[in-house]
């Protein structure tokens, strides 16, 4: 239990570079006053830009896979066996991190960009199977949102799918703590998302342009 609570307060300290927010004070804004008032990938591109947004995305998604790289070398070797359930408690606790920064009065982002650097650092079938539905949904219904949440059904069904076809090398109770754990973070990413959620019930979600329309 030990090393988990480890795990989770390295992820946590990593998820506390917020790039949205470092990148706003660079240009004089405090990004949480603009916008949906989120200090994440979608709400960095439609208030600085294109630039900004993928800088944004790139800095969240680069610090999970960091923390999972010092977990790695610091269990790799004393815990081999269970490494990738640590590996899963980092970017739990990076994605708490970015989500609740505690020097920004626990007011950060959804967590999307940092589950990227998740999915990069844990297999990456999963990071293929991700992107490819991101982008049908997202260019299909240019909704952020319905593709952010599209994510965690793809992880939390591949994670399981994985699991129960043997592929993570780890006894059963490891595995079912794995799936609890994704579990736990996708209810995590629905309660993020409540309010756009409504919105897309009502239809009156915004949508999100790569390009702005002509």
């Amino acid at each position: 239990m030990l090393e988990r609570l480890i795990c989770i307060a390295i992820g946590y300290v990593c998820g506390l570079f917020q790039t949205s927010y470092l990148y706003g004070k660079a240009h004089g804004i405090d990004i949480r006053n603009y916008g949906s008032g989120n200090a994440g990938t979608t709400n960095a591109l439609r208030t600085l830009g294109t630039k900004a947004g993928a800088i944004t995305f790139l800095g969240d998604c680069f610090k999970c896979v960091v923390a999972v790289l010092i977990i790695r070398i610091i269990f790799g070797n004393s815990h081999h066996d269970i490494i990738r359930l640590l590996g899963l408690y980092g970017a739990a606790g990076t994605i708490l991190g970015h989500n609740f920064p505690f020097f920004l009065k626990f007011k950060g982002g959804k967590g999307i960009a940092a589950t990227a650097g998740l999915l990069v650092s844990f297999d990456w079938r999963l990071t293929l199977a991700a992107l490819i539905v991101f982008l049908i949904v997202f260019f299909a219904t240019h909704y952020v949102s319905l593709g952010s949440l599209a994510v965690y059904v793809v992880f939390v069904g591949g994670l399981i799918i994985l699991g129960q076809t043997d592929q993570f090398d780890m006894d059963v109770a490891r595995i079912h703590e794995m799936y609890i754990l994704a579990l736990l973070l996708a209810a995590l990413a629905v309660y993020k998302h409540r309010a756009n959620i409504v919105r897309l019930i009502h239809g009156n979600e915004n949508k999100t342009y790569l390009k702005k329309k002509k």
